[in-house]
């Protein structure tokens, strides 16, 4: 595993860098993203996951309020879980939506079997609404304990309406990452961030937070 930069990186070195499977961070401090994170207790508000398969551009995967961007999957303008070019989404949550960005790299680089599960994620999961802040709050109160008693109540399980966290929990259980044993409500933005636990199965993990500075420039001399 390669060393950590020491200084952000340029929105077009992250995008060059970020790889399928890698988790990208969002804090803000606008009124949602502090209820957001109030209503989770986690040191960020808004997660997703890059997508980079074949010649497409690298691709963001998340769930959000929004929907001015384009949908990359199903080509419309729709809110909730979303497939998003990464530049664009990220240069958005930064300028329009005030939030700083890091990304976490997937170690190993995942394969054609995790990508698959990634894909089968996203065709399953697309469209999916995002919850009201107040269903947010007591979908996370609920899933405190979190803990599946049943395959059929596990995060392969199509929701009516899933929170970013969700989502990303979801895709990252199909692609064999994540274990298979809490409820997906159990999972906030926070769970990604490092320090608090992960339910990661053997041989993968998720380097440090690495920052990335808005516009196209490298932070610092």
């Amino acid at each position: 595993m390669s060393s950590q930069p020491s200084s952000p990186l340029s929105m077009d070195e992250a995008v060059h860098l970020t790889r399928s499977g890698d988790i990208w961070l969002f804090r803000g401090r606008r009124a949602p993203d502090r209820v957001i994170r109030a209503a989770t207790n986690a040191p960020v508000n808004h997660v997703g996951m890059a997508v980079v398969v074949d010649d497409l551009p690298p691709l963001l995967w998340h769930a959000e309020l929004g929907k001015q961007q384009r949908d990359v999957w199903t080509g419309g303008h729709h809110r909730g879980a979303q497939l998003h070019e990464l530049a664009e989404a990220v240069g958005r949550w930064q300028s329009d939506y005030d939030n700083q960005a890091w990304f976490r790299q997937l170690h190993p680089e995942v394969g054609t079997v995790e990508e698959d599960g990634m894909l089968h994620a996203i065709a399953r999961l697309n469209g999916v609404r995002f919850p009201s802040m107040r269903r947010l709050a007591v979908k996370w109160l609920r899933g405190r304990d979190g803990y599946v008693a049943r395959r059929k109540r596990g995060v392969h399980t199509t929701p009516a309406a899933a929170f970013c966290a969700e989502v990303v929990a979801q895709t990252m259980v199909q692609m064999g990452v994540l274990h298979d044993d809490r409820r997906a409500t159990w999972y906030d933005p926070g769970k990604f961030w490092s320090g608090d636990y992960l339910p990661l199965r053997d041989r993968w993990e998720l380097g440090k937070e690495i920052a990335v500075s808005a516009g196209s420039r490298r932070a610092g001399p």
